[in-house]
């Protein structure tokens, strides 16, 4: 091969034959068909298989009234406090570090998929508030006592 037949092309030496079946292929690239996507029946289909879908979901119980106290005490004395706006519990955490918060919070996070109940929170470097109620109760149920006392457990 003499130089008129050789190119350089992206830091390689080519030929040109090389070159024309790189950029010029045999068979060329036809373009993506579009598919029209029923909507409402990929509805039904992510439903079918999601794992929280709302006929599967328990409903939770509100807490009565001797449930409140007996099942409240453990965690006002850990630091927990009574929302006084609304029927919700709510604390703060401070760690030493941003990963040490995040950390802890991917592991509430873990829990919460589990049992379909996700905590209202805010996270600042090393500061994590939460608030915990059971919105299809307007309040507490057990779910909030079960959570709040894994992230006691968990917190260190």
């Amino acid at each position: 091969m003499n130089k008129t037949t050789m190119t350089f092309a992206n830091g390689y030496l080519l030929s040109a034959r090389s070159i024309a079946i790189h950029f010029h292929p045999a068979r060329p690239v036809r373009p993506a068909r579009t598919v029209a996507i029923n909507r409402s029946l990929a509805a039904v289909r992510y439903a079918s298989v999601s794992s929280t879908s709302p006929s599967k979901r328990k409903m939770a119980d509100k807490l009565n009234q001797e449930e409140r106290t007996t099942e409240l005490k453990p965690l006002l004395e850990s630091g927990w406090k009574i929302q006084s706006n609304r029927d919700a519990i709510e604390k703060e955490f401070q760690f030493k570090n941003f990963n040490e918060a995040f950390g802890f919070m991917t592991r509430v996070a873990l829990l919460a998929e589990k049992m379909d109940h996700h905590p209202e929170w805010f996270n600042v470097y090393n500061k994590l508030q939460v608030t915990l109620s059971s919105h299809d109760v307007n309040g507490l149920s057990k779910r909030d006592i079960k959570m709040a006392s894994f992230m006691d457990k968990n917190y260190n």
